[in-house]
């Protein structure tokens, strides 16, 4: 069976932002209205709205995490994505099992949450 195309915008995207391509995989991927939730009490915590604004909120996350991705499904509205992140950034360390969902209106991502399995520990790492 053929993967899901929404599947495979979001395998592509995360093989992008992995390389470090942030801003053409996300400008490709998001919808000019788009909606990042970033759950916490972090100092990039909130929803960011707007292509832009999700750019700007993502690129202070560059160079500080790696992704390694575990599996990816969906649908014709959602994806998950299952993954593992880790990270360093000023003398602190960062590795947690994560859980990022997708929703996927046209080929473009309307709506995104991201879930971390300690918060705590996100908090830190941001603060």
């Amino acid at each position: 069976m053929a993967e899901h195309p929404n599947v495979t915008l979001i395998r592509r995207t995360y093989e992008a932002l992995m390389q470090g391509y942030y801003v053409s995989a996300l400008t490709e991927t998001l919808s000019d209205d788009v909606v990042w939730h970033l759950p916490g009490s972090h100092p990039l915590a909130g929803d960011h709205r707007g292509r832009k604004a999700v750019l700007e909120a993502m690129a202070k996350f560059d160079g500080f995490v790696r992704i390694e991705l575990h599996d990816v499904v969906g649908n014709d509205q959602h994806v998950v994505a299952l993954l593992r992140a880790r990270g360093s950034r000023k003398g602190k360390t960062y590795q947690a099992m994560e859980v990022d969902i997708f929703h996927v209106r046209d080929g473009r991502v309307t709506e995104f949450w991201s879930f971390s399995e300690d918060q705590r520990l996100t908090d830190e790492f941001w603060s």
